[in-house]
């Protein structure tokens, strides 16, 4: 109804692009395997003291937990224990030992990059004897980062300066739309009877139909790169939606060739609902 906001259940979970380098920071900082951060506190003096300093201030702390973590290629185990050795007081790290990829970005995707083993590396010897030191690289669906992200421990996400209770990571991820109402992206009467819809409906009914497609062809059992394919697509229109002017992503166009004015341009600048409107005398 008027005046309140709808929504749309996407087919797939998709990158929020006002945080994809956010999410990116964050499993870069957390084990792709168990979740837990790379570091330790316990066993970290460098790191525990980074975290002490930056208690009041959560922006700093995300950064400084991202320095700490990102650079570690192995979640740190618990050593084992022996049979006549006392109980420890404070718990371990708790992780689980396994090597751990690179995250990298390009556009709107991110890849995992694995570093190969030794033994691979024999087996893929070129002819002229030398070894191929390319990492495995592959790409990382927005479900898979959504699942890493909600195996994040609470007090993980504490240390991290988010907040378990008002800003959890997996909530980074798009799994729904929000729709607004009617008065925020009204119709244009164009000379006579004729209407144009606003350039926000014009974006929400091309994501409606992306979702409906990738839906039917993951229904259907059609093959992972077609319903990749549509992915993509469903990614691609939710990002532009709400910026049309993404560094090296292609500006979503109306029928008649001009760009469309997405959230972010309705925002920003001079001419904008804060600076223009809201602020202005």
């Amino acid at each position: 109804c008027p005046g309140h906001f709808a929504h749309i259940d996407l087919a797939r979970p998709v990158y929020h692009i006002g945080f994809i380098n956010k999410v990116k920071k964050i499993l870069e900082s957390v084990c792709y395997h168990c979740g837990k951060l790379k570091a330790d506190v316990e066993t970290n003096p460098r790191f525990a003291e980074d975290v002490r300093y930056t208690r009041n201030n959560r922006k700093r702390r995300f950064q400084k937990v991202w320095e700490n973590c990102s650079k570690i290629g192995v979640c740190d185990a618990d050593e084992p224990k022996e049979e006549d050795e006392p109980e420890d007081i404070r718990p371990g790290h708790g992780g689980c030992g396994q090597e751990q990829p690179a995250i990298r970005r390009e556009g709107l995707k991110l890849y995992t990059q694995w570093k190969k083993a030794k033994e691979d590396d024999e087996d893929q010897k070129d002819g002229s004897g030398a070894k191929s030191s390319q990492p495995e690289r592959k790409k990382l669906s927005p479900a898979e980062a959504l699942a890493i992200l909600k195996r994040i421990p609470d007090t993980d996400i504490d240390l991290m300066g988010l907040s378990k209770d008002w800003a959890r990571p997996e909530w980074m991820i798009m799994t729904v739309m929000p729709v607004p109402p009617p008065p925020v992206r009204p119709a244009i009467s164009e000379g006579g009877t004729a209407k144009g819809e606003d350039d926000l409906t014009y974006k929400l009914a091309e994501i409606i139909k992306a979702s409906q497609q990738l839906k039917k062809f993951e229904e259907e059992g059609a093959p992972a790169h077609i319903v990749d394919e549509f992915e993509d697509v469903l990614q691609y229109h939710t990002a532009t939606y709400m910026d049309n002017d993404i560094a090296g992503i292609p500006q979503a166009l109306q029928k008649s060739g001009r760009p469309v004015k997405s959230i972010r341009a309705r925002l920003k600048g001079k001419e904008g609902r804060l600076r223009g409107n809201l602020m202005g005398k």
